[in-house]
This record gives C-alpha cells, sequence and structure tokens, in this order.
C-alpha cells in the first residue's frame, strides 16, 4: 500500500538563471539534498527520481554541482524506485559528462545491470574498475558491499582490504586528519573475515582503537 493517497510533490526549480531560453533551473546540491530527504520521509522515489532527471537534463551546471553528479543522484533515485532500466540511463548519461562526482557511476551501474539479470555486464564493469586500479576508497565500501549481497564474499575481501590500506597510507600522510571511511570498511571486513570463518588480523585490531 501506498504511504500517500497523493504524491508527493517536488519542485523542480528552486533557482533561476536568465539564459538564452528563458528561466532555467540552477543545479546545486542544496536542490537536490532536499528532494532525497523529502523522498526518503515520503517514499516517492520515482517521483524524486523524475524531477532529478529532468533538472539535470535542463539546469544550468554550476562550480557546485556538475551535470554528472546530477545524473548520477537521479540514477540512486530510480534504483530507490526499483527502476533499474532507468536507473542505467541515468548513470550512462553521467559517464558521458564525466567530471567530479562523488561515487563512480561504474558501481551503481553493475548494481543496476545486475537487478536486471545483465551479469556478463555487470561483471565487465567490475572487473574494469578492478584494472583501472582501486584507488578510492569509498569506492572500495561500495564494491564490497555490492559483492557481499552477492554472496561472492572473496572478492568482497579484497576490494573492501584495499580499502582500509587506501585509507590507511591517506592517514599516514596526513597525521591530524581523520579517515571517516576508514572504521566503516574495517566492520565491513571484519564481518566478511567472520562469514569466511577467518581468524582476526591485524586490521581486525585497529576496530578496538
Amino acid at each position: 500500500m501506498s504511504r500517500s493517497h497523493h504524491p508527493a510533490q517536488f519542485p523542480s526549480t528552486p533557482t533561476f538563471l536568465r539564459g538564452y531560453r528563458g528561466d532555467v533551473a540552477e543545479l546545486t546540491r542544496e536542490h537536490f539534498d532536499s528532494i532525497e530527504f523529502d523522498a526518503a520521509a515520503s517514499g516517492e522515489h520515482a517521483a524524486a527520481a523524475a524531477t532529478m532527471t529532468d533538472l539535470a537534463t535542463t539546469g544550468a551546471e554550476t562550480t557546485d554541482m556538475p551535470r554528472a553528479e546530477a545524473f548520477l543522484r537521479a540514477g540512486e533515485q530510480w534504483l530507490l524506485a526499483d527502476r533499474p532500466a532507468q536507473a542505467i540511463t541515468g548513470f550512462r548519461r553521467a559517464l558521458t559528462y564525466g567530471g567530479p562526482a562523488f561515487v563512480d557511476p561504474l558501481v551503481p551501474l553493475a548494481r543496476a545491470l545486475f537487478l536486471l539479470g545483465r551479469e556478463v555486464e555487470a561483471q565487465a564493469l567490475l572487473s574494469r574498475l578492478k584494472v583501472e586500479g582501486r584507488r578510492d576508497s569509498r569506492t572500495c565500501d561500495l564494491v564490497a558491499e555490492l559483492l557481499v549481497e552477492r554472496s561472492e564474499l572473496t572478492s568482497a575481501l579484497e576490494w573492501a582490504t584495499a580499502g582500509v590500506e587506501l585509507c590507511l597510507a591517506r592517514q599516514a600522510d596526513q597525521p591530524a586528519g581523520e579517515e571517516p571511511e576508514l572504521k566503516l570498511l574495517l566492520r565491513l571486513r571484519y564481518r566478511i573475515r567472520n562469514d569466511l570463518g577467518l581468524p582476526e588480523d591485524s586490521y581486525d585490531a585497529l576496530l578496538d582503537l
């Protein structure tokens, strides 16, 4: 049963720029955060995804938010709405535009492909990420979580370990800084090793510090 008799309404144009074709919505993280918050409260992820997709398509890029990130976040909402086909379109458009993003679009794209039973394509993306090198701890975390969901624990452990090592290397370079991803990866890695029946190791011991 729907959580509401009336679908949630998401405003699509909070900020405007005067442009060649009239008023053009400006892409901002603040607005997308607001849409995500409302969708989480209402459960209307499909409506949020449609609004984000429209904004990503017609909105004006800013230094605060590139178009690729807008399509990425729209794709994530499509996934939450159990609409992986639409999610794939969003993630591929994010890849087409390129630029900085808080998550590598290849990871959620692989997730969407798995959901549609397109395992060969999905595995090819994960292989591509591995060949390109594990350089981002957040990506390592997300790939490991995806592989855990698929019961591919040995591969998941490799990704989680790589993420831990990336965090520790950065922490060594910046002793005063904290690595918020580190504890998440250590917990995930510990859980995987426990499921595999492996004994605790030196990385596991870091959870007690």
